[in-house]
């Protein structure tokens, strides 16, 4: 492959991509100084050390509240439309916070509030900027896409600070809440002209999309290792945000451009882990060793939070904290990412997201109460002390929990050709007709009845998380070694997306279960359509509806 194509800027040759980076990247640092110009303003009208570390509790809540809705809609809706509303709402709420300021009205209350009413429009962009990307890109082009996102990010964590410490300087608060809503306005533009594509199959309702989400991961064993993970991560890294900018402002004392220079540092931590440390570790070590490293790093990290007071050398231990809350999270979001199918990374990410900022909000209010009611220090030093806990005690019960095990998952797994099922339809049903029932009956060697009840527990496991809501296996007690599966699906719609979701992989497993059949013909599948609308419907019908049988007929 050419170095063009490897590239990591390759990407940026895409007109409507590179328009919407540069208006990521632009919106982002405006995004980052707002939120310290709204931690110095919430600094400013209040003292207390609970209301400022609630500032990322307040940021975080709305992804736990929101996002997995949002990821459902993003997938049954325009994504450039949802694009659009999510960050018209950003600017409206940052341009309603800068008219607030200059009425002289704000208070805690209204800041918390529009941090969280902020968090809310993040929280519906995110599922649908996710998708976009994907869509504006070619598949050459999506791994540079996707080194360009996490670069946007660590540009505007770096920037973005000491430009609202700067601007907090020279014209206040309220200009920089000005400036953002400004600088949100440049995605929806950059995006104006962008088409795109029509989904070729029928949609899912928006609650058949949100029980997929959750009935994915209860039967995916992989996703739930994942999220348990997220979830103790971020509930212990919550201590970061929620107190890095109370040691800024009650321990250091630092000013409004200094207070942005705590943030830059860790930004600049976040670049050194991306662009030197990942590559170096990823070539030696496996995901799960680089997680425990990082791990052991960052105990280190909030230790030296609780100990270190010089300015200084303070800003050395912000950027260590930006490099291992990075590479853990890193590591994360690639096993995330490798252990989700194609079809589901929307809703899987939004449910992983979910997870990660409902416990970011827990461990904001947790830490930030003791660190009120104990001291700074001492909720830094729990931290550590609970974090260590927490590892001996799963490693005693041997839980597993490594994520080494999506190191050999298929990033792209290969789509299986739709089968047809051996009959012909008398007529096409419509997309929300259903429940659909598909039964398949097998004739098996008695000898090797233990191998089929292997496979067909992962025949199970494959139809449950791709979008069926039912599926059982009997014996039939009249005829020697058959066996009957009943799959049931919600809806026609549901039925042929799970036809679409199969992957070679899946299929493969299907044809060795049906390669123990042994009878003179294929396994006889049949597929029934649910009446019970009609069923249910009959009071409201007239009587003609119903035909009676003629005497002699039987009734059926």
């Amino acid at each position: 492959m050419s170095e063009a194509k490897t590239s990591s800027w390759v990407a940026l040759q895409n007109p409507a991509f590179s328009k919407l980076w540069f208006a990521t990247v632009t919106s982002g640092i405006c995004v980052s100084a707002h939120d310290t110009a709204a931690t110095w303003m919430m600094n400013s009208t209040s003292h207390s050390t609970l209301l400022l570390s609630l500032m990322s509790t307040a940021a975080t809540l709305p992804f736990f509240l929101f996002i997995l809705p949002a990821g459902a809609l993003a997938d049954i809706t325009d994504h450039k439309k949802m694009l659009f509303a999510a960050y018209i709402w950003l600017a409206v709420c940052a341009g309603g916070l800068a008219i607030l300021g200059w009425l002289n009205l704000l208070n805690p209350a209204v800041i918390l509030g529009s941090v969280f009413l902020i968090g809310t429009g993040s929280a519906l962009n995110a599922p649908a900027f996710s998708a976009v990307v994907p869509e504006i890109v070619s598949d050459e082009q999506l791994p540079s896409a996707s080194t360009l996102t996490g670069l946007q990010l660590n540009i505007s964590t770096i920037v973005g600070p000491a430009l609202g410490g700067l601007l907090l300087a020279v014209a206040g608060a309220k200009a920089v809440f000005a400036l953002n809503a400004l600088c949100l306005l440049a995605v929806p533009i950059s995006i104006g002209p962008w088409k795109p594509t029509v989904a070729k199959l029928p949609l899912e309702s928006f609650f058949e999309a949100v029980t997929s989400a959750i009935r994915y991961v209860r039967y995916s064993q992989g996703i739930r290792v994942i999220l348990f993970r997220n979830a103790l991560f971020s509930l212990f890294i919550a201590i970061v945000p929620a107190l890095m900018p109370v040691l800024g402002l009650k321990e250091l004392h630092l000013g409004p451009s200094h207070l942005g220079l705590l943030y830059t540092s860790m930004g600049i931590g976040s670049v050194l882990a991306v662009v030197l440390i990942l590559p170096w570790a990823r070539a030696h070590f496996s995901p799960e060793t680089l997680t425990q490293m990082a791990m052991l790093v960052r105990w280190i990290a909030v230790a030296l939070m609780a100990l270190v007071r010089e300015p200084h050398a303070f800003f050395l231990v912000a950027a260590l904290a930006g490099v291992v809350w990075t590479v853990m999270a890193a590591e994360l979001w690639l096993a995330a990412q490798r252990a989700m199918p194609v079809w589901a990374r929307g809703r899987m990410n939004a449910t992983v997201i979910m997870v990660s900022q409902g416990a970011m909000a827990l461990g904001g209010i947790v830490w930030g109460t003791i660190a009120a009611t104990a001291g700074v220090r001492t909720a830094l030093l729990v931290n550590v002390f609970l974090g260590i806990c927490s590892v001996a005690l799963l490693r005693v019960l041997r839980a597993p929990l490594s994520i080494d095990f999506t190191m050999t998952a298929n990033l792209n797994a290969v789509p299986a050709t739709v089968v047809n099922v051996g009959y012909k339809l008398l007529y096409r049903p419509q997309p929300k007709d259903g429940p659909v029932l598909l039964t398949v009956e097998f004739q098996l060697d008695r000898s090797r009845g233990s191998k089929f009840v292997d496979l067909m527990s992962e025949v199970r496991l494959i139809h449950l998380r791709s979008g069926a809501y039912s599926w059982q296996l009997f014996e039939d007690p009249s005829r020697h070694n058959t066996f009957r599966m009943e799959v049931m699906f919600p809806s026609w719609t549901q039925y042929l997306l799970q036809q679409a979701r199969m992957t070679k992989a899946d299929r493969e497993v299907f044809e060795e279960a049906e390669s123990l059949h042994v009878g003179p013909v294929p396994p006889e599948v049949r597929m029934y359509l649910g009446v019970n609308k009609e069923l249910l419907s009959h009071k409201h019908r007239e009587a003609k509806s119903f035909p009676v049988p003629a005497p002699g007929e039987a009734e059926v």
